[in-house]
């Protein structure tokens, strides 16, 4: 807890240094009190801080040091201070890099001490909880360095071109770790002597070529890229014991195809929770691993005909009694308290609506706090409920979002309420749901047709009836029903991929309002706001159940005047890029006009994880994936398509457009298309700014010049 409040008070003041500071609340500096950002009382146009309690309100002048930037400061000028370099509490030792090498900063003495002298980089060096160590990887090997005598001990050996120790395979970094790992594949033990680690071994995996255009004679990049069928890395839990420096390795039955990931620490560090799944990613088990020897013990299993997920965030209670698990076990997500033999203590929650994160659990009263949608699910409430299910309340009230930042010991909590028509207010509220006062009221602009370009947020029934989709447009500024507007859908799509939130964006409008263009965002019915019951539709038929969700909607949209038929546009990148070229050719009769952006063509093209999740593979679903490939429906293309696409995209490969530049080709098809070289999946600098001008310029000449 200390720790979780030190790090608040270094988030408050680094967001202090920031150019886009706003009036209001700031964060917690402890359980009683919060920082305020107000106006000057005697001259308006100077900000004051100030230090406010929250039971009286009373106030005292705040000065906000940032540890960042104190170390910024002091750090010798051919050192800097990313983002993410490593820190201990309050910054009182950072770890920095030069050279690719490491390097200590103490803030006390203002000294920087360099750590290792290597040619090759050390990768996401990470404190010891005791902040005695720091562990990193280098060339595929795992290592520890202690700080206070600078020993250097490599815990791993056997590190190459394709063995990994403690550094994820590319495949497990995307679809299991995730981008916010930054590969990263160890964990240390709370009490700093152990630390488990993933080891995998890339050689059965199937190699793919990118390539830079760079030079004379450009540059081949090759990457471990398992598609759709291909072998997967081999991989192994170990669990090392930095005294002995002795690993050992968890029994999880290597001759089985599966996959292994998100260990969770028992408080104790006597035992190891993780997780494993079959290739076929319908089952899931949770594990107690002994470090001792590495046994293992299943205490929880979970599998449905359709797919299952990780548990990315399993809490470990503090006293050892068990963990909470955020499941889909009744199609929702709901919270089950279980103890460390897998026996089901409480079912915390039985709601027929989604449970997004706990916020918080306050062990010593027994209560949850957690953030869901309610009934509407285009809503977020903060809730409360006893470990033991009972009590359950909800703390935030009226329609909208609602997101709230709860003080360190739970006495009260300010809430970040906005809806679509409403802008954000900061209310404080004691932990039961009393209002004490409004720190912040936003005034909602008045709305102003000739400025202003009105958002609105309804719903539209499927095809079947079996669902209300969320739709919100952005109407243009002088909007007319009298006129014709053409329509654009910015889209994403893809299973539990989120989608609309009924929360302010203002009147503001885009690009393409600014063009008079109706923009409209869609949450189908795999978007994750309808549950299990919603997913489901998607197992086996990707691309299907979002078109078919889509035409619902633009059939809705061809019943209102002001709608141009003739004119109706979508747009999106990767999974929304895929999406909006199968809406051009397999949904030819229901959009005109679209831009596919680094989209995936062909699911047989993308990395096995993540397709075959949802798809299976491609000998248990020919039909399936037949349908969902936009190469399928190249001859029903007759509208206008611009295609672009990262020359080095190492997510979804450049392929996947060239295979269907050549079918719409050989179909003496038309159509658009505009590569960026030595770019991958996404960019920005001057090819982003090109690739936006494109963009807009495609627009105008197919809604407003032909």
């Amino acid at each position: 807890m200390r720790q979780t409040f030190t790090i608040g008070l270094i988030l408050i003041a680094t967001i202090l240094q920031a150019q886009n500071w706003r009036l209001g609340f700031m964060g917690w500096l402890d359980d009683q009190h919060y920082l305020e950002r107000r106006a000057d009382e005697k001259d308006a146009k100077k900000i004051v801080l100030l230090k406010v309690n929250a039971k009286t309100g009373s106030t005292s002048p705040y000065e906000a040091n940032s540890p960042r930037k104190e170390v910024q400061k002091k750090i010798p000028k051919e050192f800097q201070l990313s983002w993410r370099a490593p820190h201990t509490k309050d910054f009182k030792q950072v770890i920095l890099t030069k050279d690719n090498n490491l390097y200590l900063f103490e803030k006390a003495t203002g000294e920087v001490r360099q750590l290792t002298k290597h040619e090759d980089l050390e990768e996401n060096p990470t404190f010891s909880p005791n902040n005695a160590y720091i562990a990193f990887t280098r060339k595929g090997n795992l290592y520890t360095l202690h700080l206070e005598s600078g020993k250097e001990t490599p815990l791993t050996t056997d590190g190459s071109d394709k063995v990994y120790n403690g550094w994820a395979s590319w495949v497990y970094y995307e679809e299991i770790l995730g981008r916010s790992s930054y590969y990263k594949a160890f964990w240390w033990s709370p009490d700093s002597k152990q630390i488990a680690y993933l080891r995998f071994d890339d050689s059965p995996v199937p190699v793919f070529p990118i390539y830079r255009s760079t030079g004379v004679h450009g540059e081949l990049e090759t990457m471990h890229y398992p598609k759709v069928g291909d072998p997967n890395p081999l991989v192994a839990l170990g669990i090392c014991n930095i005294t002995t420096n002795k690993t050992v390795w968890v029994d999880t039955d290597k001759n089985i195809d599966q996959y292994i990931a998100w260990p969770f620490w028992t408080k104790d560090s006597k035992q190891l929770l993780f997780q494993k799944m079959p290739r076929d990613q319908n089952k899931i088990e949770l594990l107690l691993a002994n470090p001792q020897n590495g046994s293992t013990k299943r205490i929880y299993e979970e599998s449905r005909p359709t797919w299952v997920d990780f548990f990315k965030d399993i809490y470990m209670l503090e006293d050892n009694s068990g963990f909470i698990l955020r499941s889909y076990q009744n199609d929702w997500y709901n919270l089950y308290y279980y103890d460390l033999n897998g026996k089901l203590k409480t079912t915390i929650t039985d709601v027929p609506w989604r449970i997004n994160s706990i916020k918080k659990v306050d062990e010593a009263k027994q209560i949850v706090y957690f953030e869901g949608t309610g009934t509407i699910n285009t809503d977020m409430h903060l809730f409360s409920v006893n470990l033991d299910g009972s009590n359950l309340k909800q703390l935030t009230k009226g329609k909208g979002e609602h997101i709230a930042m709860l003080s360190p010991q739970q006495s009260y909590f300010v809430d970040r309420y906005s809806s679509i028509s409403k802008a954000p207010s900061r209310v404080l509220y004691d932990i039961y749901g009393k209002e004490i006062r409004t720190i912040v009221q936003s005034q909602t602009p008045e709305f102003d047709p000739t400025l202003h370009h009105k958002m609105e947020l309804f719903r539209v029934p499927s095809t079947d009836g079996k669902f209300d989709l969320p739709v919100v447009w952005t109407l243009p500024s002088n909007f007319d029903k009298k006129k014709k507007y053409p329509v654009v859908f910015r889209i994403y799509g893809g299973p539990d991929a989120g989608g609309i939130k009924d929360a302010w964006r203002g009147w503001n409008g885009n690009n393409l309002t600014d063009m008079g263009i109706i923009v409209v965002s869609v949450s189908h019915r795999g978007s994750g706001k309808f549950g299990k019951k919603g997913l489901d539709y998607m197992h086996r038929n990707l691309g299907k159940w979002e078109m078919e969700d889509y035409f619902a909607v633009v059939n809705w949209l061809k019943k209102q005047p002001f709608v141009d038929t003739d004119r109706m546009g979508i747009t999106g990148s990767s999974y929304g890029g895929y999406l909006s070229a199968l809406a051009l050719t397999y949904g030819a009769d229901y959009f005109t006009h679209g831009i596919a952006n680094l989209s995936v063509m062909d699911w047989q093209l993308y990395d096995n994880v993540y397709t075959e999740r949802y798809m299976d593979t491609y000998q248990q679903n020919e039909k399936g994936y037949q349908q969902g490939s936009v190469l399928s429906h190249v001859d029903k293309y007759k509208g206008k398509l611009l295609i672009t696409h990262g020359l080095m995209d190492d997510n979804v490969h450049v392929q996947n457009s060239i295979q269907l530049i050549d079918k719409m080709q050989d179909a003496g098809k038309e159509f658009e298309m505009m590569f960026y070289p030595n770019e991958r999946h996404g960019w920005g600098g001057p090819k982003g700014k090109h690739a936006r001008k494109l963009k807009e310029s495609f627009w105008k000449r197919a809604f407003f010049e032909e």
